[in-house]
């Protein structure tokens, strides 16, 4: 007689926990203050409170589009090599020990690191401190959105000064001398430029898409919706809010008022539109230098098919003369 032997159910538990692959991530919260973290996607979905499907955005194994998405607490973040979930109160960045990431792990620890002028009171600053603090004030998760922006805006940038220093050089040189050895560095080049591209195009196609959406943008006032369902008062609404660190930002100056941001009409998105449209305007650009370098390669590519075609054709005529003289004989 066979005996079935019944399951045990930690066993069970045990087999399916080590099913999952444990993954590294980064915890910066409001201070600069860095916990790392080796959980599996469990952990983070209960953390954060998102759902499998948007974990799975951030998946470097999948071919997800570059991504800035707004669910109830927190923005799912796929930007290049930046695949982050930034809440009201901390940023989880994921593989911080990431040759690319590791550079925006130390952006975030030197820029989300506040002071919080507004409780420190007048006696501990001056009322030109004060007023300085109310025109920089900033959400958290956008602080950290504008250190996520900039740090992919100008890797990708330095990217495209790479390529244009290699590529212009490479191209006249190829004009001034066709040979195999220019053509296959030029050839390269352009494949080097067509993924280039590719991936900056991706990332402006998400600044766009978020920037066509009001209701899109409205979703990442991740404080705002905070304060909506867990209402605050006096000091308590400002504890939400600090003063801003410079960190090369393109808006001269943010909302004024963080009690306004918090508790304001939750349609108004001029602030996060300012901030989009500044790190829109940097990429736009970026992707207009790949487009005149694609241009001047299609140039150089119709001047070196035209001389191709002229050597072609003294050839044939060469041929051809020496077929009348053979004719001749």
């Amino acid at each position: 007689m066979t005996h079935v032997v019944p399951a045990d159910p930690q066993v069970l538990v045990t087999v399916k926990k080590k099913a999952q692959p444990s993954r590294s991530w980064a915890v910066l919260d409001s201070n600069g203050e860095t916990t790392l973290l080796d959980v599996d996607k469990y952990a983070i979905m209960h953390r954060v409170n998102i759902h499998a499907r948007d974990l799975r955005i951030l998946d470097p194994l999948l071919s997800y589009p570059s991504t800035i998405l707004g669910r109830d607490g927190a923005i799912v973040l796929n930007l290049e090599h930046i695949k982050a979930i930034i809440t009201a109160e901390e940023v989880l960045l994921r593989d911080p020990s990431g040759e690319y990431v590791v550079p925006v792990v130390q952006e975030l620890q030197r820029h989300l690191p506040v002071v919080n002028a507004i409780n420190q009171g007048p006696e501990a600053i001056g009322q030109s401190d004060v007023e300085a603090a109310d025109e920089c004030v900033s959400p958290f998760e956008f602080r950290a959105l504008e250190v996520a922006l900039e740090s992919i805006c100008s890797f990708l940038a330095a990217r495209t000064l790479e390529l244009e220093t290699a590529a212009y050089p490479a191209l006249d040189e190829l004009t001034s001398l066709i040979s195999s050895r220019n053509l296959d560095r030029v050839r390269k080049l352009k494949s080097a430029m067509t993924r280039l591209t590719a991936r900056v195009q991706k990332v402006r196609d998400a600044l766009e898409q978020l920037l066509d959406d009001d209701d899109d943008m409205a979703d990442l006032y991740l404080s705002r919706k905070l304060a909506a369902s867990s209402p605050v008062s006096g000091s308590g609404a400002a504890n939400w809010y600090a003063v801003s660190p410079t960190i090369g930002s393109k808006i001269s100056k943010a909302s004024r008022g963080s009690i306004a941001t918090i508790h304001g009409d939750e349609n108004d998105v001029e602030e996060l539109e300012m901030l989009l449209e500044a790190y829109f305007m940097q990429i736009d650009g970026t992707l207009n230098k790949l487009t005149t370098l694609r241009e001047y390669i299609d140039d150089t590519e119709d001047y070196i098919n035209i001389q191709l075609d002229n050597h072609r054709n003294q050839l044939i005529q060469v041929c051809s003369s020496f077929h009348d003289i053979f004719e001749r004989w």
